[in-house]
């Protein structure tokens, strides 16, 4: 009887490219502030951290620099850029224009925007209750984007899209600086699907209003 065929070989899954891996690294440490504003990263410290050479972090860095995260400064390293007061009144009031046009829009809300805004509401209370920021930070923005997208604009979709890692950074500051901000982010987002399944525009937007505005106080140092 012969011999049954040896099986073929699985290929290794194949790992992405070296300034693809440094690239990730340093920017999702950025937005989670492991890598805080005013920290100086060098060149030799992070290829170490990766595990490869200094050219590739090299060329994650100069991606980095260009995107407003770091600013680099040779032969030294690369400073991680702390957020200014005037990028956060920026995004704070860019985001007020969006959401509160897309929330309106959004009204009469279809069951397929009710249903994931459930399933996000639902995301982000299992992440805070696990303690990850991070991804509470994720799904919070998620949440948002999602009333976005259903506004049917296109072209606010991709400027609410570029303000992603601002919004994602701040979160995360904020809710560091003040934990019982977790629990009053999901009430709020709450108030503002429940608003959006009774059909009720102006409360939609008021709810969206005083969410943003609480937000962008806590991210000025105004209090809670």
């Amino acid at each position: 009887m012969p011999s049954p065929a040896p099986s073929p070989a699985v290929p290794a899954a194949k790992q992405p490219p070296a300034a693809d891996r440094v690239y990730r690294h340093v920017k999702q440490a950025v937005l989670d502030r492991r890598y805080e504003g005013g920290t100086l990263l060098t060149e030799g410290e992070l290829a170490q951290a990766v595990g490869v050479s200094r050219t590739p972090v090299r060329e994650a860095l100069l991606k980095l620099e260009m995107e407003g995260l770091l600013k680099l400064y040779p032969k030294k390293g690369a400073l991680v850029l702390a957020v200014s007061a005037q990028e956060i009144a920026d995004v704070v009031e860019t985001r007020l224009l969006v959401e509160e046009f897309a929330v309106r829009r959004a009204v009469p809300a279809p069951p397929a925007l009710v249903e994931r805004l459930e399933e996000l509401l639902e995301e982000q209370k299992r992440r805070a209750g696990a303690g990850d920021l991070g991804e509470v930070a994720v799904t919070d923005r998620c949440f948002h984007a999602e009333i976005v997208r259903y506004a049917g604009n296109q072209i606010l979709s991709r400027l609410y899209d570029q303000l992603r890692d601002r919004q994602l950074r701040m979160g995360v500051a904020v809710m560091q600086a003040h934990p019982d901000r977790v629990a009053q982010n999901i009430a709020e987002h709450a108030e503002i699907l429940d608003r959006l399944k009774a059909g009720d525009e102006e409360g939609a937007a008021a709810a969206v209003r005083r969410h943003l505005g609480r937000v962008g106080g806590l991210v000025r140092g105004e209090g809670r």
